[in-house]
């Protein structure tokens, strides 16, 4: 039976302790239980579960429901939480795993709740913006 030797995810706990960080410690320990049997696999994995993709083929709305984080920054920290889990589980050296970037641009595809999409739309000046030019 494969399963993530309790040493990998006592090193997320660890690493991940303060209460903020537990989605950070979920993700770690997600690396340390993933699927695949090297270390280039589980970063794969890291990849798809914290990048949104489209659920549906060919359907890229399809992303929104996703659920992966969704953020751009926040697709970042679950990866690198994931890596982190990986690393334990694979015996790869710290200064390894913090070099280590998603093949992925830095950001994911666009994903905006729609209560923020409205006011995070910037509208042009108006026109009378530049109104020290008219005096």
């Amino acid at each position: 039976m494969d399963w993530a030797p309790p040493a990998c995810e006592k090193q997320c706990t660890q690493k991940f302790a303060a209460l903020t960080q537990i989605p950070w410690r979920v993700f770690c320990k997600k690396g340390c239980g993933a699927d695949g049997d090297t270390w280039e696999e589980c970063l794969e994995t890291c990849e798809e579960i914290c990048y949104k993709d489209p659920v549906l083929k060919d359907q890229q709305w399809s992303a929104y429901i996703d659920r992966s984080p969704g953020a751009a920054i926040q697709s970042q920290s679950c990866f690198h939480a994931c890596v982190a889990g990986c690393g334990y589980k694979f015996d790869i050296p710290s200064e390894e795993v913090d070099q280590v970037l998603p093949n992925r641009p830095t950001d994911p595809i666009p994903v905006q709740d729609p209560k923020q999409s409205a006011s995070s739309v910037a509208s042009p000046p108006p026109p009378q913006s530049h109104s020290s030019t008219n005096k």
